[in-house]
């Protein structure tokens, strides 16, 4: 392995440079810095030779130029095994250099700050340090490129091991540094993109920039002959909670911890989701956690069997131990007591997940050919906006009802029935053909008295047989978008009756 013997050092973030520095000088090597990194460097008793003396010439336009000369671009990427690269590097009096340590500047930081005046975006744009980055990256095979604290251990332990780095190493190094820069690039573009036109921008932009990294590996996908992984934003959402315990996840897991995630986080008391097959067989909101598990695990106890659950509170004992009572795939919630993980433990490939807060802006599904992509359906019920449309309005306890199968059927796949108490499903009809067999379906599955129940629907009744077929199983009173050209045929049904019947002007489809 080639001793690194010359070192270009220029961080934004000085997280350990110092200690950094000062090991590599330990091993030997002389060290390159500019403005501030350079200050830190000396103050911190670390030798240092500004780059201006490797240059001949000094920092200049505020700093915009400090690298780009022959006496650093050419130094990174001369080709050691070129005897006329190195020929031209002796000719012009330059001296290789054999590691490149630089971070960018903080444009990300600056660029989620609303107030931020293009002025003082570009000024954030930084030039010479991706060019010394790529030029590192490109000849990796002589030149190690570190663009993160987080590498200088393992750099360090390697040289001190083995004196210098493996080629493997550099490669590694490199394409982090090309993925570094593409980032950078692309988070320029896309702040830049919102200046003109903000809000558009900002909604739906003009190029559609997928770009995550690979979270884990997955046994396979949605069948076993389908490869998989899990690519997301560490430490948010389902892609980015923590497994506490349990087997491997598997992707039908996440498809259903997401559904279950979302589905909880509707409400503000305490919710339970419990779902299968990306579509909820049980939800409730009750005064505690353990009672809303209870209440959704009563809508259709034979599916909750394997079935995935969602909560947007700490498990507590009380709700683990009910919980523990079935054989349940996974659990999603923001937090769990100790007495809760201590129960689960005993069901060792009980998946366990710890979810902190955040979702995307942006809901993107593949097409045979490209991508579609929409906001995300974040419309909340507000009652204030509706419109009674029967003779009868509904009352209080009707009211409280009718919310709760609203925010539900938004997370059933179309066509969706929910028949719901106030705080409990107590049948679910998803993804029909056809809404009166949604309607049949739910009431079909329905192990708990129908009787005084309310129904929500993702989407308008496009005939009266649903409103009929709904009330036949007792039901008293339904929501519904609305918008049908049948609609008075259907307020008709309802009131010939006995109906209550709401219309939000809101549709929840859910391909």
């Amino acid at each position: 392995m080639a001793k690194i013997e010359r070192v270009l050092i220029s961080v934004t973030d000085k997280t350990g440079i110092a200690d950094f520095a000062r090991r590599l000088r330990e091993f030997g090597a002389e060290l390159i810095s500019t403005g501030g990194t350079a200050r830190l460097l000396r103050q911190s008793g670390v030798p240092v030779t500004d780059v201006s003396e490797i240059t001949g010439f000094p920092e200049m336009l505020d700093g915009r130029v400090k690298t780009m000369h022959p006496n650093v671009t050419g130094a990174i990427l001369a080709m050691r095994d070129k005897p006329a690269h190195m020929q031209s590097l002796a000719a012009h009096g330059i001296q290789p250099i054999d590691m490149v340590v630089v971070n960018l500047y903080a444009f990300e930081d600056v660029a989620a700050r609303a107030d931020a005046g293009l002025a003082e975006l570009i000024e954030n744009i930084d030039i010479g340090g991706p060019t010394m980055i790529r030029s590192a990256a490109k000849n990796y095979q002589d030149v190690a490129v570190i663009v993160s604290p987080e590498d200088y251990a393992g750099v360090l332990a390697e040289i001190e091991a083995s004196g210098g780095l493996s080629v493997e190493t550099k490669w590694r190094l490199a394409r982090k540094a090309f993925r570094t820069t593409a980032d950078y690039d692309r988070a320029i573009s896309a702040r830049l993109g919102r200046v003109d036109d903000p809000d558009a921008a900002a909604l739906l932009p003009v190029s559609l920039d997928l770009r995550a990294d690979k979270i884990m590996d997955l046994r396979y996908g949605e069948n076993p002959h389908q490869s998989a992984a899990l690519y997301g934003t560490r430490g948010a959402g389902i892609a980015g909670a923590a497994q506490l315990q349990g087997k491997e996840l598997s992707y039908n897991n996440l498809v259903d911890l997401d559904a279950a995630w979302q589905l909880v986080n509707e409400f503000d008391s305490p919710a339970t989701a419990i779902i299968k097959h990306t579509n909820p067989c049980g939800c409730a909101v009750q005064d505690t956690l353990a009672a809303s598990y209870r209440r959704a695990f009563e809508c259709d106890t034979v599916s909750a069997f394997g079935g995935v659950v969602g909560f947007n509170r700490a498990v507590d004992e009380e709700t683990a131990r009910e919980c523990a009572k079935t054989f349940l795939e996974a659990i999603a919630a923001p937090d769990y007591t100790p007495e809760a993980l201590a129960v689960l433990g005993a069901k060792k490939n009980l998946r366990v997940m710890k979810v902190a807060a955040g979702g995307d802006r942006l809901v993107v599904k593949t097409i045979s050919g490209g991508f579609l992509v929409q906001t995300a359906d974040t419309m909340a019920f507000d009652r204030a906006t509706t419109q009674v449309k029967t003779a009868r309005a509904p009352s209080d306890a009707e009211w409280a009802a009718l919310e709760f199968a609203w925010k539900v059927a938004k997370h059933v796949k179309s066509n969706a029935i929910v028949f719901a108490r106030a705080g409990q499903t107590v049948g679910v009809g998803a993804g029909q053909m056809s809404r009166v067999d949604s309607v049949r379906i739910a009431a079909m599955k329905a192990a708990l008295p129908l009787a005084g129940t309310v129904v929500g629907s993702d989407a308008y009744f496009p005939f009266p047989d649903g409103v009929e077929e709904a009330a036949r199983h007792g039901a008293t009173a339904v929501i519904q978008p609305g918008g049908s050209i049948r609609d008075a045929d259907v307020i008709e049904a309802a009131d010939r009756l006995g109906l209550a019947m709401v219309f939000t002007g809101v549709r929840h489809f859910r391909h």
